[in-house]
């Protein structure tokens, strides 16, 4: 069983938050996921809302552990010799429900197998198991060095903090409040001048106010610059918070590019195009501003989608004059305006 090998390896992603139709809100949670054979694991578990146990936001000794024990220096947490691999991304609970997995040694080799589906100490491979996914064997060498790797240093990018720069104070005090409710760290300045080189490594992203001029935005960029630190930039669509939102949370998206659920967006007043790389749930909202400047919200689609491009039809009362969409998967945010 298990003879053929699987490669293994380690991949920053990124849960994302943002703001929901009803109301309520998801909070941002950035961990590792387990890359197998090239391709993120979660994608092969479709359409599940979840994160490993290497989170960034967890206490240093608690992610040491949780590597550790993934290594197999320590018992399994669960009876079967069974292990977290992912998790409910808002309290973590196993009551919310669990991915576990067997994970043993076999001389030098690492094997995941039995993956399930969790929701107490006992797992039921009949009725809750993923049966088409694994066993994967891994080698040995390769699989202790990527993990080891975050015991060297190489933990997470914890920098979830956004300097919002502009003016229009209101605007960028909602702003803030919205991005800290998700778990988001955001302060508000004119300009970065004079701010020492630790502090603007605490960032993630800088967002520019529309009435930020070049003179001010090349400024900024400057001071980042020359402190050595690697920042995305957002300029701000629309003052519109759950957009700006959004913006801000692709920014902050650090997992490569070839690894994400959702690849392309454009979007007319005819529909949206959309590319996703694998099944799950995508949610595609559109924000309009009238003539008064009031906000307008639009929920257009909610529901599975399958691998390639798909075309999504827009009411033309959704996207009348200045109008955007967004479009979300439990990992990722797409945002863009729409185009005549």
């Amino acid at each position: 069983m298990c003879a053929e090998y699987a490669t293994f390896g380690l991949a920053p992603a990124m849960r994302a938050g943002g703001f929901l139709h009803d109301g309520g809100y998801q909070v941002h949670r950035d961990f590792v996921d387990f890359i197998v054979d090239g391709r993120p694991l979660l994608f092969r578990l479709s359409d599940l809302d979840a994160v490993s146990p290497l989170a960034s936001d967890i206490p240093p000794a608690i992610f040491t552990a949780q590597v550790r024990s993934l290594l197999l220096e320590s018992p399994a947490p669960l009876p079967g010799g069974r292990y977290v691999v992912y998790g409910c991304p808002e309290c973590e609970d196993l009551a919310c429900g669990a991915v576990t997995a067997v994970i043993r040694r076999d001389g030098e080799d690492f094997i995941w197998r039995d993956f399930a589906w969790q929701t107490d100490e006992h797992a039921d491979l009949d009725l809750n198991g993923y049966h088409g996914i694994g066993p994967f064997r891994f080698r040995g060498a390769e699989y202790r060095t990527a993990l080891s790797a975050l015991l060297n240093g190489s933990a997470p990018d914890t920098r979830r903090r956004v300097l919002l720069i502009g003016a229009r104070v209101a605007v960028l005090a909602k702003l803030a409040a919205a991005l800290r409710t998700i778990g988001v760290g955001a302060d508000i300045a004119h300009d970065a001048d004079g701010v020492p080189a630790d502090e603007l490594r605490g960032y993630g992203a800088v967002a520019f106010g529309r009435t930020t001029g070049e003179r001010e935005r090349a400024a900024v960029r400057r001071a980042f610059e020359q402190a050595e630190v690697p920042v995305a930039y957002v300029d701000g669509l629309a003052p519109i918070v759950p957009l700006l939102v959004a913006q801000i949370e692709h920014a902050l998206d650090r997992g490569p590019v070839a690894q994400h659920r959702l690849t392309g967006l454009t979007a007319t007043d005819g529909g949206a195009d959309i590319e996703v790389t694998s099944a799950c749930r995508v949610t595609l909202t559109a924000y309009r501003l009238d003539r008064l400047s009031r906000t307008h919200t639009h929920e257009i689609f909610d529901g599975v989608l399958e691998p390639g491009r798909h075309h999504i039809a827009l009411d033309a009362r959704a996207v009348k004059g200045r109008s955007y969409v967004v479009v979300r998967t439990s990992g990722s945010v797409l945002v863009t305006a729409v185009t005549p």
